[in-house]
């Protein structure tokens, strides 16, 4: 093993967490200075000063910036978010069962997305310039043009209100079968999986292209090795480490999709847990949400990173 890999590892590493210091930091400072606050959605408009004051004293929110988010940071070391302004239960315990929908319909999506990506990208890279390569680009090109909030609804219009074969809701509570799951997975699934897929294909077919065109190749190619061997062990071996960051990239671009396809379709997932926290001013909720889906990113980003490194020689020697 090289000896600077483990160094090169561990920076990467140390700039993750130093990002993600600087997510946490962000992430307090913007759900401090949103106007108004839980007091608005709890009394109203009609709530007087005093018993304003009075509501914001007892949810601490009197309280200076530094000790609120000292208090708050400390929590998060610990893995307590703090509690909902709303409804004073913890937020960890409203964020579990979102979690692990968001990942449920995240992962389905990636699971449909990254194998056909993967096919679509190679094969496009290795009959590059032709009919096939030039149509797979305009229907990529086509579906990332297009944001997953037309796709989800013209989903729902299509399956759901003409043809009456679809929900237009993703009832996650009525699943007990594949069957009952497959329905109400398809559309937040597709139309989640295409733009997804799109923006695959695209850094999957550059990554392998470059490889193809590399001189090692030709040098393959010269001494007769067979296109099947060719493409299977001197090609896609090099082109790993640029195919998981494509996927990566990808997958963590897929969080601000999910957004989208949650509130489209109603799904009980984190991110509508987040718009409505964000709606009502319930912050702690809205801060332990937004350090969700930075720190998966995070994840994922470091991930490819630290794949890069260990699949590319010249990586090691960065």
């Amino acid at each position: 093993m090289n000896r600077h890999l483990p160094a090169l590892i561990g920076r990467r590493i140390f700039a993750a967490a130093t990002s993600l210091a600087f997510v946490i930091v962000t992430v307090f400072a913007i759900t401090n200075i949103l106007p108004g606050d839980a007091t608005d959605a709890l009394l109203g408009q009609g709530a007087t000063p005093q018993a304003i004051a009075a509501m914001r004293h007892d949810l601490g929110l009197d309280r200076s910036v530094f000790l609120r988010f000292w208090l708050w940071l400390w929590g998060v070391l610990h893995g307590q978010f703090g509690y909902s302004l709303l409804n004073g239960l913890p937020v960890a315990d409203a964020i579990r069962p979102r979690l692990h929908n968001s990942l449920l319909l995240a992962g389905a999506s990636a699971a449909v997305a990254v194998p056909v990506s993967l096919f679509l990208g190679i094969t496009s890279a290795i009959w590059k310039d032709t009919l096939y390569d030039r149509a797979v680009s305009v229907l990529t090109l086509g579906m990332v043009s297009v944001p997953e909030f037309v796709i989800g609804t013209m989903a729902v219009y299509v399956f759901a209100v003409r043809l009456h074969v679809l929900p237009a809701l993703a009832d996650v509570a009525s699943v007990h079968s594949i069957g009952q799951f497959l329905r109400a997975f398809f559309m937040p699934v597709a139309s989640l999986a295409l733009v997804t897929l799109a923006q695959m294909v695209r850094m999957t077919r550059a990554a392998m292209a470059d490889t193809l065109s590399a001189p090692y190749i030709e040098m393959a190619l010269l001494k007769g090795v067979g296109p099947a061997r060719l493409i299977l062990v001197h090609a896609i071996p090099n082109a790993i480490g640029p195919i998981v960051n494509a996927v990566a990239l990808s997958l963590s671009s897929l969080l601000g999709g999910v957004v989208v396809i949650e509130v489209v379709f109603t799904y009980p997932g984190i991110a509508g847990l987040m718009v409505d926290a964000v709606s009502s001013r319930d912050v702690p909720t809205v801060q332990a949400c937004a350090l969700v889906f930075c720190l998966t990113y995070l994840l994922l980003t470091t991930f490819a990173d630290i794949v890069t490194i260990l699949s590319l020689p010249r990586g090691r020697k960065a």
